[in-house]
């Protein structure tokens, strides 16, 4: 199979495993059914118990290797700053082509059997969300956005101790390499995970369940389109003047992965080697792109939040006002922070109708189709959250332009490029 480019290897999973789909449900052929569940199931957990020690040892490595930079700040400041820009214009799409195609007028549901998701978001989720009752817990539930927070504490705190730190300092280096050694054997499964994952959906929910919500859903799918392949370009092209095939080209096995997976946690460490290998200097990526898979959620947190909005404002009745519109636009660029300790759209957009007043038993309406939406809408989150590190350091100057114009002409995943050190792959270029 390494004869084979990666991306045509998942392309192959993929074709297979819809196949295999169509026939298990079908035929109604529960082993093949259960076969597929398990074996994605199984890759996606293989993905995620790497996870929590690829984040931790990845930031800490990376925080004390700030000592000698000096825009660390303004780095950080930037990235926040791109996230809002990119989730604002992602959520004007949304809501543009909601008020376009009125996806929830003339649909005729049984609101008797809605009732709301046993998961709903509030406001205070971040504060709490953030800090974790005891280390342990946040490792054993994989809680990504309280692994980052520990992660630079003991970072910061190994950087201000200076020498003393350095045997600490370099074990977490030591256990980075070993866990990005045995995270790349994972990834070589990717094309087998992904036979299993497709193959689970289409032999589980089928197209059918898609014909009462047919217009909810070609919007979702759209929305997502508008922005992966128009918005994301004109910003590569206006803001860091650089050739969005060749990001597409080097992103393009994460958001494979991001599809078939729906989970950009599961995906993150593959979106981590996209983003290095399109040229992001690994310091700044190590931050960027964990960071972003807990609030970077441009699918989840500002395309399907808004039009569902509208759609369930339309369902029940309820006119929307520009301010409306407003809230929904406020709640999609800061909300995705409030909701990060309870990742999944679902919670999003509970948060969005209660914001509205909306009743959050719309949410159970579209449930049934949820996971079908989720492939499209965690695929556009995963592009956002390698899009804007690769922005941030072109415009800083720290983008390895020769990597970046490469990116893709080599298997991700490469023999190669799995046994070199990660000291040796995509060092910073001085600004």
């Amino acid at each position: 199979m390494r004869k084979f480019p990666f991306s045509l290897q998942i392309l192959l999973g993929l074709v297979l495993g819809v196949a295999l789909g169509f026939v298990a449900r079908a035929n109604d052929v529960s082993w093949l059914t259960s076969t597929l569940h398990t074996v994605g199931g199984l890759f996606v957990q293989l993905l995620k118990l790497a996870v929590p020690p690829l984040v931790f040892t990845a930031i800490v490595v990376s925080v004390v290797s700030l000592r000698g930079v000096t825009n660390a700040a303004r780095l950080a400041l930037k990235t926040l700053l791109w996230f809002g820009v990119t989730a604002l214009i992602a959520v004007s799409v949304g809501i543009g082509l909601g008020l376009l195609t009125d996806p929830g007028r003339g649909v005729t549901l049984d609101l008797s059997g809605a009732a709301a998701p046993k998961r709903t978001g509030s406001w205070t989720d971040f504060l709490t969300g953030i800090v974790p009752t005891n280390p342990v817990g946040a490792f054993v539930e994989g809680n990504v956005l309280q692994i980052v927070f520990l992660a630079l504490v003991v970072g910061a705190a190994a950087l201000l101790v200076g020498e003393k730190a350095e045997p600490f300092v370099a074990l977490n280096r030591a256990l980075l390499e070993i866990v990005q050694k045995a995270l790349w054997w994972v990834i070589r499964l990717a094309p087998l995970g992904t036979l299993g994952l497709i193959g689970n959906a289409v032999a589980s929910y089928g197209w059918d369940l898609l014909a009462p919500l047919a217009k909810f859903t070609t919007a979702v799918y759209v929305g997502c389109a508008i922005v992966l392949f128009v918005v994301y370009p004109v910003v590569l092209l206006a803001a860091g003047r650089l050739n969005p095939l060749r990001f597409f080209a080097g992103a393009w096995p994460a958001i494979e992965l991001a599809f078939v997976s729906r989970s950009s946690v599961g995906t993150m460490p593959v979106t981590q080697r996209a983003v290095e290998r399109l040229g992001v200097p690994r310091e700044y990526a190590s931050f960027a792109v964990p960071f972003g898979a807990t609030t970077k959620m441009d699918g989840c947190a500002a395309i399907y939040p808004a039009l569902a909005a509208i759609f369930v404002a339309q369902v029940f009745g309820v006119h929307l006002s520009v301010t409306d519109y407003l809230l929904i636009a406020f709640v999609s660029v800061v909300g995705s922070a409030a909701t990060a300790g309870l990742t999944g759209a679902i919670v999003m957009l509970t948060l969005t109708l209660s914001t509205l007043g909306l009743p959050l038993a719309g949410a159970g309406l579209l449930l049934a189709i949820d996971p079908i939406l989720d492939m499209i809408r965690t695929a556009t989150n995963v592009a956002g959250q390698a899009l804007v590190p690769t922005v941030v350091a072109a415009r800083e100057g720290t983008l390895d332009r020769t990597a970046y114009d490469a990116a893709g002409r080599r298997d991700p995943v490469g023999p190669d490029e799995a046994e070199r050190p990660a000291s040796d792959r995509l060092e910073p270029v001085p600004a």
